[in-house]
């Protein structure tokens, strides 16, 4: 049976989708995962292009709202942002709380190249932590 998954942060355009892209394109298999955002923005492009650039698709994510998912039961709960973390609700229903911060690329200023040399960064670093987690025999 497929563990649960949520990723969450605040907006839903970058560090949970690429999160759930991440774990979809790696251990789809062993899990069903989502992501939400306390207060949804939009799917970012950039997230979308780096993705991408890595041959995985995002661009059909929507960037959704917590809401629907907080009477559901998770095996993980996992916060990406530190915003996000300090604002979640309660999961009674999680097994495992988890809180991975990352640096919001959204934030990023400067060309459309330097942008994107960030969204890599952030990319790259929730890859590795995607890794992480699979090896540690969470599934």
């Amino acid at each position: 049976m497929k563990k649960k998954v949520l990723f969450l942060c605040t907006g839903n355009s970058c560090r949970s989708q690429m999160a759930e892209g991440w774990l979809r394109h790696l251990a789809g298999n062993q899990f069903d995962v989502v992501s939400a955002g306390t207060h949804p923005v939009g799917l970012n492009p950039y997230a979308v292009a780096v993705m991408q650039e890595v041959n995985i698709d995002i661009s059909n994510h929507v960037s959704e709202r917590l809401d629907p998912y907080l009477d559901q039961q998770f095996d993980y709960v996992i916060t990406v942002c530190d915003r996000a973390q300090e604002t979640c609700p309660s999961f009674p229903g999680a097994s495992s709380m988890l809180h991975w911060g990352f640096d919001d690329p959204a934030k990023a200023k400067g060309t459309y190249e330097q942008q994107l040399i960030v969204f890599r960064k952030i990319r790259d670093e929730i890859a590795d932590r995607i890794r992480r987690f699979i090896a540690e025999g969470r599934p």
